[in-house]
């Protein structure tokens, strides 16, 4: 690490320590009076501060550690970091907070693009747009990392919150997001993914694995979405998805109404989703727990009952149909019993026939008498089949044997 970076880092340092209420230990008077003060809600506005962090991140070089000590920081500008190798490492998810409300120039939080980059052990607040946004990296860590919007006007919440996209060997672990317009973790046209142990809260999007390959998906708590985890492939980008693995999560409550912009591909959702497969292959949904969601436990559906279109010229190939999604082992409960019929308009009909929506599909195949290699494992769960061509109407499944069902193995982070 280069002399001058650390001289750099001391100096932040410094500063930190004068705005961070070290008043406590006894550092009053003059020097304590002098310094930037805080704000009614305990964050500082420290233009010295913020203009060194951004300068630290414009001479950053493969292998240094950027320290943001503890305090609450409002910073005015987005921060960016182009080079590889590079960690920013706060003091915690409590301890270090940086808001960008009233930020003039942005929009997104923290723009990354370098390879081999690691975030953690710190909290980006009520950014314009997306909270923090990896673009077309190798490697990329978010540990410990919480992005919230915190104004009750959710119409002001920027899109995503943990947001990688074109991105290889991903993984977010330990981490929190809250309020987003779109999805408070996306994870976008990548590879190689991990995602464990977070929790999404109160986004339109728990969590969302889009046109992306190999993922892993477990141990994280989605509650309060509207829709908890998602597993989409959208038409017209240029990777399709498939090989998703959503294991041991709990996907409860996700009952907020629908607040993305209209004509997102997420503003399709159905308040009252507990889990949601669009369009994807390979997919295994297993011994998850999935409770009190009102509309639908597990939804499995093609692109016939989007609104998407594919457009002229568009890139690559797209496969409209959702192929090989084994359903085994979950526990699905409690939900189903004040759906959202504008999105899902069967959801009261098949209540009112006394069945359950905790497992639905929406029916469509490419040939009559095709099942797609949707498989739904033996146990109390039932597969609701709806008839595309006879609106209202719908098929019984009991579930099956899926032992030939061929499975994937866990992602191994490269």
């Amino acid at each position: 690490m280069k002399a001058g970076f650390v001289r750099g880092r001391a100096a932040l340092l410094g500063s930190a320590l004068m705005v961070a209420g070290l008043g406590s230990l006894g550092l009053a008077g003059p020097a304590w009076a002098a310094g930037p003060q805080a704000d009614a809600d305990g964050f500082v506005t420290d233009r010295a501060f913020e203009k060194h962090l951004q300068e630290q991140l414009l001479d950053a070089k493969a292998g240094d550690v950027i320290i943001i000590p503890a305090g609450k920081y409002r910073l005015s500008r987005g921060l960016g970091l182009t080079a590889s190798g590079v960690t920013i490492k706060g003091a915690g998810k409590d301890q270090t907070v940086l808001s960008f409300a009233g930020m003039v120039a942005g929009p997104v939080g923290l723009l990354v693009t370098g390879n081999q980059f690691v975030v953690s052990d710190l909290t980006v607040q009520d950014t314009k747009g997306d909270g923090i946004k990896i673009n077309g990296t190798k490697g990329v860590t978010f540990r410990n990392v919480r992005v919230r919007w915190t104004d009750p006007d959710n119409s002001t919440h920027g899109a995503y919150g943990i947001y990688p996209v074109g991105c290889t060997d991903v993984l977010i672990e330990d981490s929190e997001v809250f309020g987003s317009s779109d999805a408070g973790i996306y994870v976008g046209q990548s590879d190689n993914i991990i995602v464990r142990r977070n929790r999404a809260e109160l986004n339109v999007a728990g969590i969302e694995i889009e046109n992306s390959t190999n993922a892993d998906v477990y141990e994280n708590v989605a509650t309060r979405n509207t829709g908890g985890i998602l597993v989409f492939n959208m038409p017209n980008l240029p990777k399709p998805g498939h090989s998703t693995r959503i294991h041991n999560n709990v996907s409860e409550a996700n009952n907020t109404p629908n607040f993305a912009a209209k004509g997102t591909a997420v503003s399709i959702v159905p308040k009252g989703t507990g889990m949601i497969v669009l369009a994807n292959d390979d997919v295994e949904i297993f011994d998850n727990d999935i409770r009190n969601n009102d509309t639908m436990g597990i939804a499995i559906a093609s692109d016939f009952s989007t609104d998407y279109k594919i457009e002229a010229g568009a890139p690559g190939e797209h496969d409209p149909y959702p192929d090989r999604v084994l359903i085994a082992g979950n526990r699905i409960s409690g939900g189903g019993n004040a759906p959202d019929a504008e999105r899902f308009p069967a959801a009261p009909v098949i209540r009112a026939a006394g069945q359950s929506t905790n497992v639905v599909w929406d029916g469509y195949t490419r040939a009559p008498g095709d099942d797609n290699g949707i498989c739904l494992a033996s146990g109390p769960d039932k597969l609701i089949r709806l008839d595309p061509k006879s609106p209202g109407k719908f098929a019984v499944i009991d579930g099956k044997s899926c032992d030939g069902f061929k499975r994937q193995p866990p992602v191994v982070i490269r």
